[in-house]
């Protein structure tokens, strides 16, 4: 009996213990962010997230606090993915995703625009919901491959682009700003984003160390090009940008149960047992490899499911780094735990991470070097 009796105060103290153990967070690193927006219904984080490092950008370098156009960028980047759609005669993905390199194409093309110049929302439209236009340019792209009248009519652009124009607004050459008139490629320099000034880096074997490449995940349509190094520098480049003031673009996978938006979490725990639990209270993780890495890229468990803006560091109440990631799926307390942002740990952005987007002078100069940066 007395046995059954410490059992029994061993397990109440476990339990206790376990509850005494939910996360508590504060703020180590926390740099200037616009606030959490929702990218609505739509496949568009590429931009809201670029949009928003951008953003943060746009404070580091000038102190000004403006809100980008996400749709502009939207908007100039649609007519790339049908040429590529129709030239691969529909043996390319054509679909509302993208990567960072995207807007910053736009941007070196077309320049930047603030919000209040593009919505991309028409008439009284208060959120963005492309799942219509998305379905008609596809058709539209299927029938222009299929060419039933066996000669393309070279005109199929500008139909295309009409399509756009009705749902996204007509695209826009000047603007006025703060009383100012402004081209997007000048307020592009006014605000001092140079497209050349931004690296894509990722962490895979398939390529050498320290060369880059073009990653082949289905949403890099544009063939962008990736520098590529060890995880443990990847981890090292985020780490010394966010000590030193620069934000990161991240590109992940958050197909995982271990991610919740809702409560603001994304682990790795080393015992799926506790896979739930761990979105709630702390437990041991995983210690992720190069190896184990490249096999789940590879059998497809890590896919490029969003992009993201990583935007500062927090630590548990043991100590534990987490890093502070902001999403572009709203900032409702009902819907998500932290106003929008969601805390990474380590071994979910070791195991879970595509690729970084970030200005070169935040990558260490011992890196920077190796990969001619």
């Amino acid at each position: 009996m007395n046995k059954l009796l410490v059992c029994f105060g061993l397990a109440l103290s476990s339990l206790t213990l376990t509850a005494q153990e939910t996360y508590k967070f504060t703020n180590v690193i926390d740099l200037d962010a616009t606030p959490v927006i929702s990218q609505g219904n739509t496949g568009t984080c590429w931009s809201f997230s670029t949009s928003s490092f951008i953003e943060s950008e746009i404070i580091r370098l000038t102190g000004k606090n403006i809100d980008i156009s996400e749709m502009y960028n939207v908007r100039n980047t649609y007519p790339k993915k049908a040429d590529n759609y129709v030239s691969r005669q529909g043996k390319a993905q054509f679909s509302e995703g993208g990567l960072a390199h995207d807007v910053f194409n736009s941007v070196r093309d077309y320049g930047l625009v603030p919000v209040d110049a593009y919505s991309g929302l028409i008439g009284n439209k208060e959120k963005h919901n492309h799942s219509e236009m998305v379905s008609i340019l596809t058709a539209m792209l299927d029938t222009y491959i299929k060419n039933p009248g066996r000669s393309l009519d070279p005109t199929w652009r500008d139909a295309y682009a009409a399509v756009l124009d009705v749902y996204l607004g007509e695209n826009i050459t000047e603007f006025t700003y703060e009383g100012k008139k402004y081209t997007p490629q000048q307020f592009a320099e006014m605000v001092k984003i140079n497209a050349d000034n931004y690296v894509n880096i990722t962490s895979f074997t398939q390529s050498p160390f320290y060369s880059n490449f073009i990653l082949n995940i289905p949403d890099n349509f544009s063939n962008g090009s990736f520098y590529n190094v060890p995880i443990n520098d990847l981890v090292t480049i985020i780490d010394d940008a966010l000590k030193n003031g620069y934000t990161a673009e991240l590109d992940c996978d958050v197909s995982e149960k271990t991610f919740s938006s809702k409560d603001g979490i994304a682990v790795i725990p080393s015992n799926k047992l506790n896979n739930l639990k761990a979105l709630h209270s702390i437990y041991p993780e995983m210690e992720v490899t190069q190896e184990y890495r490249q096999q789940e890229f590879e059998n497809f468990k890590t896919t490029d499911d969003h992009l993201m803006h990583i935007t500062g560091t927090v630590k548990d109440q043991n100590g534990n780094k987490y890093y502070k990631v902001k999403n572009s799926w709203g900032s409702d307390e009902k819907r998500t735990k932290f106003g929008g942002y969601v805390y990474f740990s380590e071994a979910y952005i070791r195991l879970k991470t595509i690729s970084i987007t970030l200005h070169k002078d935040g990558v260490p100069k011992n890196i920077s070097s190796k990969l001619g940066i």
